[in-house]
């Protein structure tokens, strides 16, 4: 995306560089999927972004060029069993009574708002990991951090909805944990155009960079292939 120019007149101050990454080694790269489930993507659901539906070919794209060069895909699904006590206060205080019983309801295991959505690639080799809030990285959360660490993961590219939502507080942590963070712009969306711009313009600030597919899968360095005995 085109970045204001104060924009990147004080990211290349801080920085020295527009963007930071000459390459991402595949081995050591995770693509993580947030929230692309029925519940947040499919008409008739409560959580629908209705954008989100014009992202699934530049996911699977990069899910696909990743997974080629031996890096790993990980897909992340809200779940809402339980959060009316474990997150009492958003449950009761920052939804109404009506949409609190629809979301708890909507996004159960045992719902079909639950599953991922049609027409997204995602394969039996591919790690799914299960969050209880936005953030798949806050402590209590999921086991997202487990995940990524058990394959030597460094570099976390992020796609999924919503932009500002469930994504950006997942790239956050990813990024105060020390993995390098990136924001995938076309594999992301949000409700409104407005909020995904001011979103990714926040996070090119002060957070990781901002690369669309194309410019992630340049990037990409294969993992060597072992030499045969």
């Amino acid at each position: 995306m085109d970045f204001p120019a104060w924009i990147v007149e004080r990211v290349v101050a801080r920085q020295g560089c527009l963007h930071p990454h000459g390459h991402f080694d595949a081995n050591r790269t995770a693509f993580v999927v947030v929230d692309l489930q029925n519940y947040y993507t499919q008409p008739g659901y409560q959580g629908e972004c209705a954008s989100s539906r014009a992202t699934f070919g530049k996911v699977n794209q990069l899910a696909n060029a990743l997974r080629d060069a031996g890096g790993t895909v990980v897909w992340v699904q809200t779940c809402s069993d339980g959060a009316e006590r474990f997150w009492s206060h958003h449950h009761a205080r920052m939804l109404t009574p009506e949409r609190s019983a629809r979301r708890l309801r909507e996004l159960s295991r045992s719902h079909q708002g639950f599953e991922l959505a049609p027409g997204l690639d995602a394969r039996p080799e591919d790690p799914r990991v299960v969050k209880r809030c936005y953030s798949a990285l806050v402590p209590g959360s999921s086991t997202l951090h487990e995940v990524l660490q058990a394959r030597g993961i460094e570099t976390v590219l992020v796609g999924g909805t919503v932009t500002n939502v469930c994504c950006e507080s997942t790239a956050r942590d990813a990024m105060m944990m020390d993995y390098a963070t990136v924001m995938v712009e076309d594999a992301l969306s949000a409700v409104t155009p407005e909020e995904h711009v001011q979103s990714l313009h926040n996070w090119m600030l002060f957070f990781g960079d901002v690369l669309p597919v194309a410019g992630v899968v340049e990037r990409l360095v294969a993992a060597p292939v072992p030499a045969e005995a």
